[in-house]
């Protein structure tokens, strides 16, 4: 997936400025994105003074090693789901020693999908440091790459509104 994309752009660079603003640092741990988020933030200039890193578990043993994620989690709610998305949003923020991060994990395509978790269905969460974690499903349409590409800038939107939340 290309981050090329002037929105993603603009959405990092804004971030970054953002988050320098409140002197946080962000953290990624991504699925279905593989990376692609934590690619946005480094294509900005200047981005490892506010990147702490991120963790790509695209797996769900991966998910359990590197983010600490119950197998019985994963087993009763699906890996694609709120407390997945929502725990491993909290595991790389205490992993990486961040003070705000983003999760997602979803079904880009364009085979994984079931009745009630069609391609595009996708969890982000958000997680910051005084324990704040917001989980959104998204229906996202398109091919592969656009459910990426759509994911990414919705990451990324989330990460910025918790930042200009913090500058209030």
């Amino acid at each position: 997936m290309s981050t090329a994309h002037p929105l993603v752009h603009s959405l990092a660079v804004q971030l970054g400025h953002s988050l320098q603003a409140v002197s946080w640092r962000v953290a990624t741990a991504e699925s279905c994105t593989a990376g692609g988020i934590a690619e946005a933030i480094t294509n900005v200039p200047g981005s490892s003074a506010w990147f702490v890193g991120g963790i790509v578990a695209y797996n769900n043993h991966t998910k359990q090693q590197l983010l600490g994620i119950e197998s019985d989690l994963i087993s009763q709610h699906g890996a694609v789901s709120e407390m997945t998305a929502r725990k491993m949003a909290h595991g790389v923020l205490m992993q990486v020693r961040a003070e705000v991060s983003v999760a997602v994990t979803g079904i880009a395509g364009p085979s994984g999908g079931t009745p009630d978790k069609p391609v595009g269905s996708v969890w982000l969460a958000w997680s910051c440091h005084s324990n704040d974690t917001i989980a959104q499903l998204c229906h996202f349409k398109g091919n592969r790459n656009q459910v990426r590409r759509q994911t990414t800038i919705q990451a990324l939107r989330g990460l910025l509104a918790m930042a200009r939340r913090e500058m209030r």
